[in-house]
């Protein structure tokens, strides 16, 4: 499946603001989304950070010829968005953007190991050059270590028989393919509840693994208060995310970052340490409508939340 930006207008309504702005795209991916900035907004720079080497080649080749000058893009994790605007000699951005979703290119890449629909080696690295994979997680570590990341990571109810299944079975041989995990972990749900599910049953631990691999939640919230403090008055943050761990952390520091002072109405300035520097524009996450879902399946999860720095 091609790459698809999700939520595409509704990004663009939110954070198409000044025309010569400059834009940090902290997860540029497929580029979907930074194209879309740099053509809608004719004066607008972008700065596209990505972990994946790989990614970040791809789509350098592909957009610094349509936009000379306009996008520069560096292999990064989105928490170190503020030593990439350092360098690149930029104190302040008019709006950070995170989209949180795995790109179609690793889904749809089986050597990459993300999807059980493909037949691939355990890996689900971002970032080839990290040294945990989804091999040594399933090969190596002790069974509550798994049925903890299925719980915590994966939602997975069946967490405790999938981490004892996994166990029993690499005690026979290691599991090598995301076709061996995926036929373990469905044989260890039973089978009324494999059939009345709406989703494959191996989607949950998937998730769980590619999470413990990358860290992905660990850097979410410190990543997203950097952004925020990099923003320059009226500048927009808007986090894409593509399950409840993710927005729940994305709600809670959005919201954290606002203003909740509790100084006497009369006092001039703040006192109690809490002023806050942002607004939260969406009390309700934005969602894909029924059109999106239908053109593209990998949109129907997906929450957009968005809030804006305050002036002072």
């Amino acid at each position: 499946m091609a790459h698809i930006p999700v939520l595409l207008n509704e990004v663009l309504s939110y954070i198409g603001g000044p025309q010569s702005g400059v834009v940090a795209d902290s997860t540029i991916g497929g580029g979907g989304h930074a194209e879309a900035i740099l053509r809608a907004m004719d004066m607008a720079q972008v700065i596209g950070l990505d972990r994946d080497g790989e990614a970040v080649e791809r789509v350098r080749a592909r957009l610094t010829p349509l936009f000379p000058g306009r996008i520069r893009i560096e292999k990064a994790r989105f928490d170190r968005l503020g030593e990439v605007l350092d360098r690149l000699g930029a104190p302040r951005v008019d709006a950070a953007l995170f989209d949180l979703g795995v790109s179609s290119f690793h889904l749809d890449d089986p050597s990459r190991g993300f999807s059980f629909l493909r037949d691939g080696p355990l890996d689900m690295r971002m970032d080839r050059d990290d040294p945990l994979t989804a091999s040594v997680i399933v090969n190596q570590w002790e069974e509550r270590e798994l049925e903890r990341i299925f719980r915590h990571y994966g939602e997975e109810r069946h967490a405790a028989r999938i981490a004892r299944a996994i166990v029993r079975e690499r005690g026979r041989a290691a599991i090598g393919t995301t076709k061996a995990l995926a036929e373990i972990t469905a044989a260890a749900i039973p089978a009324r509840e494999r059939r009345a599910s709406p989703i494959h049953p191996a989607t949950r631990v998937f998730q769980a693994l590619r999470i413990a691999v990358n860290g992905e939640l660990d850097v979410l919230e410190p990543a997203l208060r950097a952004a925020a403090e990099r923003l320059s008055p009226g500048g927009r943050i808007a986090v894409i995310s593509f399950h409840s761990l993710e927005d729940r952390i994305v709600k809670r520091t959005l919201a954290d970052m606002e203003p909740r002072c509790r100084c006497p109405k009369e006092s001039p300035v703040c006192r109690c340490g809490r002023p806050g520097i942002l607004r939260v524009l969406t009390r309700k996450p934005v969602e894909p409508g029924r059109d999106e879902v239908e053109n593209n399946p990998r949109a129907r999860s997906a929450k957009l939340r968005v809030a804006e720095r305050l002036a002072a």
